[in-house]
């Protein structure tokens, strides 16, 4: 199984339906995600050529947003998917009052302690800034915020502290966004959050793990110029 790729077409499906379904029926749904079963995560040739069309065609009629019942029902089509390709804990995509928030762990992004990004998770983020790119989400401001865990940093040369490495993690992606991906630089900003903005106590190395982490967040209107 190729995990990133795998982990980078659960990504695009998700957001497929997140934004182009103007009612979550599950049989439907689950429907439009049986053309994907099978595959090898990432189309290539004219299969993601048919794929990009496709999404372009949904995404003509999308509205505005999904209520909170209609995303729960996808959330839970996601989690399935993601269990079953042994994906768990590694990227989740919630929505708050301010916005999409997609999450991605450190270990698919970064070595332990380390701020650049691997190689292997180049692929994510470009599909990421694809999606960013959309005509739909083109205009949105876009937060790229970076999260440690409490622990003491490694290489303290490099990063004095868990500000440093959260700051920089986050900037990297952003880097990346606007250099590979294209996405418009006035809309994008970085932010380092240390370990105080935690999604769960720093008191186990599983909790430590899920800290760990960088968000990036499709900012509603009325949060287009706040933090967390």
């Amino acid at each position: 199984m190729n995990t990133y790729a795998d982990l980078v077409t659960l990504l695009l499906c998700f957001f497929v339906l997140l934004f182009a379904m103007s009612k979550a029926d599950e049989g439907r749904i689950k429907a439009f995600m049986a053309g994907f079963e099978g595959g090898a995560g990432i189309l290539d040739g004219g299969k993601m050529l048919e794929f990009e069309k496709n999404i372009g065609q949904m995404l003509e009629s999308a509205v505005d947003g999904l209520s909170d019942e209609e995303l729960g029902v996808l959330q839970n089509i996601l989690q399935e998917m993601v269990e079953s390709e042994q994906l768990t804990g590694q990227i989740s995509v919630t929505r708050n009052e301010r916005g999409i928030i997609i999450s991605l762990m450190d270990k698919i992004l970064f070595d332990p302690g380390l701020a650049e990004i691997k190689l292997e998770a180049n692929t994510i983020i470009e599909q990421v800034g694809i999606i960013l790119n959309m005509d739909e989400f083109k205009d949105r401001s876009v937060a790229v915020e970076g999260h440690s865990d409490n622990d003491p940093v490694r290489y303290v040369n490099m990063y004095p502290t868990n500000w440093e490495l959260s700051t920089a993690r986050a900037t990297n992606v952003l880097r990346f966004l606007v250099e590979k991906s294209d996405v418009n630089p006035v809309r994008i900003s970085a932010a380092g959050y240390s370990f105080y903005h935690p999604i769960a106590p720093n008191d186990t190395p599983e909790n430590k793990a899920k800290n760990r982490r960088a968000d990036i967040v499709i900012l509603g209107d009325s949060y287009e110029n706040t933090g967390p």
